[in-house]
């Protein structure tokens, strides 16, 4: 008997992984062609399961995928050291590799490592790059020069890409960082990151050094019916059984968010005998509310009335028309600026998404947990 029949809060795999088959296809197809691609959406919505996905798929002796995530990088070196680092690693099965690769074309900035038990999978890099713009270049040029060495083609893929404009004087790095790409020819990037407004900016705007860098991907939720399928094998799999009508109310009460699907389902799961009944749902669902309220209550006691209020308007249905009169009154808005002052406050903190003119809350649970507790 699988004794987790669901998974939630790391990237899923196997029989754990549920649909995004044409997302994978796109995905394999840019990969492969060598097309730069920008993967957006929510965070927990299931990029990196997407593209780990992909990786297992496409990479081989001719096509290597590097992966990392640059979520804890706070700075120019943090970004070097653990750039240099993956590629490094992730394009050689021996120590000695590793060595000669850093030596070779990596001189300039003596490279120091830290080894773990198993070097070709536990290694650090420090690179000391201050001042030394030759040696940043050294460092964007690697898997270029690997490809070149090893006659194959290199897809880097970056996680949490939008903490690049976290960093000092961002843009002169952005304009580093696009100077040496866009001329790699054995070389293709997958850049992706959660927070939708930032990556929308980064990619969007033309006043960024990343704008048209590549195709720009939409992540999309998965639809229900795939879901429902998904969540009745999984029971399936462990013996219990689930209706059809009851997964699809898994998915419905959190809007079909990935991580919150599965997390739903797992509580019902650990609550349901052989059969899964309504009751085990509304238990399940409280329990979910309940373990995610320190957090919500974390997030929401710095808001302004203003932003509780259009808040409140989005649990009750609204999704645009915050400008109308009959908005701004029932809801005490003040004003049509206001109101637009208020939703690109909530946008930047991340608590709601606008998409193609309809406004909804990011956290679905949130929604719910500001319905019981708020309103």
């Amino acid at each position: 008997m699988d004794i987790q029949p669901f998974k939630f809060g790391v990237a899923t795999s196997g029989e754990h992984f549920t649909d995004r088959r044409e997302d994978t296809q796109r995905l394999a197809s840019n990969f492969k062609h060598g097309i730069n691609t920008i993967l957006i959406s929510p965070r927990r919505w299931g990029k990196t399961s997407l593209v780990k996905k992909t990786i297992k798929e496409v990479s081989g002796d001719e096509l290597r995928v590097i992966f990392l995530d640059i979520f804890a990088c706070r700075t120019e070196s943090d970004f070097c050291n653990a750039y240099a680092t993956a590629v490094l690693q992730q394009t050689a099965t021996r120590w000695e590799e590793i060595l000669r690769n850093a030596k070779e074309f990596l001189s300039r900035i003596s490279p120091k490592f830290t080894l773990g038990t198993d070097p070709t999978t536990e290694i650090s890099l420090s690179l000391d790059i201050r001042g030394k713009e030759e040696g940043i270049e050294d460092v964007l040029e690697l898997p270029e020069k690997i490809a070149k060495k090893n006659n194959c083609r290199i897809v880097v893929c970056i996680d949490e890409f939008q903490q690049l404009g976290e960093f000092t004087d961002s843009l002169t790095f952005q304009k580093k960082l696009r100077s040496v790409w866009q001329h790699q020819r054995h070389v293709s990037y997958c850049l992706f990151g959660s927070k939708r407004h930032l990556m929308s900016e980064l990619f969007g705007s033309r006043s960024y050094p990343f704008y048209k860098f590549g195709e720009v991907i939409y992540l999309s939720k998965i639809g229900t019916s795939d879901w429902v399928t998904y969540i009745c094998e999984r029971f399936a799999s462990t013996g219990k059984s689930i209706s059809p009508a009851l997964a699809e109310e898994i998915a419905l009460r959190v809007d079909n968010h990935s991580s919150y699907v599965q997390q739903l389902s797992w509580l019902v799961w650990s609550r349901s005998d052989s059969v899964a009944t309504a009751s085990d749902i509304e238990q399940a669902e409280s329990d979910l509310i309940s373990q995610n309220s320190p957090l919500f209550e974390k997030q929401t006691e710095d808001l302004t009335g203003y932003q509780l209020s259009f808040l409140r308007a989005i649990t009750d249905g609204v999704s645009g028309s915050f400008t109308s009169q009959e908005v701004i009154d029932k809801y005490g808005l003040s004003s049509s600026a206001n109101a637009n002052s208020v939703r690109n406050a909530l946008i930047k903190k991340e608590l709601i998404e606008t998409t193609e003119g309809q406004t909804y809350m990011t956290d679905p649970v949130m929604a719910l947990w500001m319905k019981r507790s708020l309103f």
